[in-house]
């Protein structure tokens, strides 16, 4: 539902047309389906629709359910899925099944239930999220205009009026909190509260949007242009800072989304102290160069959380590391440089390099570190290319 809160809001308060509205979201997937779970349908009482949540398949059954609830002013959850005996019902051809919760809204009502200030803020805001209680007939719902610094604490004492137990209250809200900071989206159960209902626990709708997730790479060469092209695929906002303009060229670089010609640990240095990193941030130093490398790696491993990634044989990484021990950078500071950058994945050249470092982000950012990192594994860092070998074989 958050992409739908500004049609939501105008719905429900404007002062010509206020209407009674329904909206579906999926909150459950099985098998294979073309929407993931938050996925939402507006229905108003005219008939409108905003959004999908199949791309056709449904949407007619779904309408229809929209308008019973907004006629009976009840929620309720249905389930789609394909069905071989019955050709002709609303179902996926995919093969999968949709658990979908509808849940009417009335101007009267909502107006003094929900904040739709701060539901307002969110709609417009390019980062923001929304905590929805999805258990029982009252609609309950908490925008969060800042995903990334939102306080637990203020969660906690929500999810206390619904549960006694403080332990299961910490628990879910961090479990909240762990869902926003990633910029996922998903489902999060209590332990049955003070409902009535002690066979039904309490879920929360957790719908997470972010910024796009920042990759600054520091030099500019075959493997930065190979690598960028690579994360923008991943939906990274890329930045090359190198501070040679003959070689920093928009004609050289027209994949990044911004071109910096400065010394690396000065930018670095700027962009941290104005808070532009967070810890979905990636830096990659690809210079070769340990006059560029060592300053930017000082700052990198001193102010930045994320992922952090620097190039060069394991020769050259044995000098570096040596030189940032003598700037004081301690062991654990150390410990979270992947270098040798990039997974062990024999990789020859910058596109099949730029593929490992872009899994070796991957990895990092989900938590899912592994013995395939270069930086953990001895031996060389890049394959053989066999020529003629694909010819010989026939």
């Amino acid at each position: 539902m958050l992409d739908l809160l500004g049609p939501l809001v105008s719905c429900l308060t404007d002062k010509t047309g206020a209407q009674p509205c329904a909206v579906a979201t999926i909150i459950g997937t099985q098998g294979s389906t073309a929407r993931q779970v938050g996925t939402s349908m507006l229905v108003t009482a005219a008939g409108e629709v905003r959004g999908s949540l199949s791309g056709g398949c449904i949407e007619g059954a779904v309408f229809e359910a929209c308008l019973a609830a907004i006629a009976s002013a009840l929620p309720s959850r249905q389930e789609y899925g394909f069905s071989p005996d019955d050709p002709f019902a609303a179902g996926l051809p995919c093969g999968g099944t949709l658990e979908v919760l509808i849940q009417p809204f009335y101007p009267s009502d909502n107006v003094r239930k929900l904040d739709f200030a701060s539901f307002t803020a969110a709609a417009r805001a390019p980062a923001a999220a929304l905590i929805r209680r999805i258990d029982n007939t009252t609609v309950s719902a908490m925008a969060v205009d800042d995903p990334l610094g939102f306080d637990p604490e203020d969660l906690r004492n929500e999810l206390l009026a619904m549960v006694d137990d403080r332990s299961v209250a910490r628990s879910a809200a961090a479990q909240v909190s762990a869902l926003l900071r990633s910029g996922r989206t998903g489902l999060v159960r209590l332990a049955p509260g003070k409902t009535g209902c002690e066979d039904r626990p309490i879920q929360l709708l957790v719908e997470t949007r972010l910024t796009a997730p920042r990759l600054v790479m520091f030099g500019a060469n075959d493997f930065s242009a190979a690598l960028g092209s690579a994360a923008r695929l991943l939906g990274y906002r890329v930045t090359l800072c190198d501070a040679r303009p003959v070689f920093a060229t928009r004609a050289a670089f027209p994949q990044v989304d911004e071109l910096v010609i400065e010394q690396p640990h000065r930018y670095l240095a700027r962009i941290a102290a104005a808070g532009q990193l967070d810890a979905r941030s990636a830096l990659c130093v690809l210079t070769h160069d340990e006059k560029f490398d060592i300053p930017v790696l000082q700052i990198a491993l001193d102010v930045h959380e994320g992922y952090i990634g620097a190039m060069g044989s394991r020769r050259s990484h044995d000098r570096r590391i040596q030189s940032l021990r003598e700037l004081g950078i301690d062991e654990g500071q150390l410990a979270r440089l992947h270098s040798p950058i990039g997974l062990d994945l024999g990789a020859v050249g910058p596109q099949e390099v730029a593929v490992s470092i872009v899994a070796e982000m991957i990895s990092a950012r989900r938590a899912r570190p592994g013995t395939g990192s270069l930086s953990r594994t001895a031996g060389p860092i890049h394959g053989t290319t066999v020529v003629g070998l694909e010819r010989s074989m026939h």
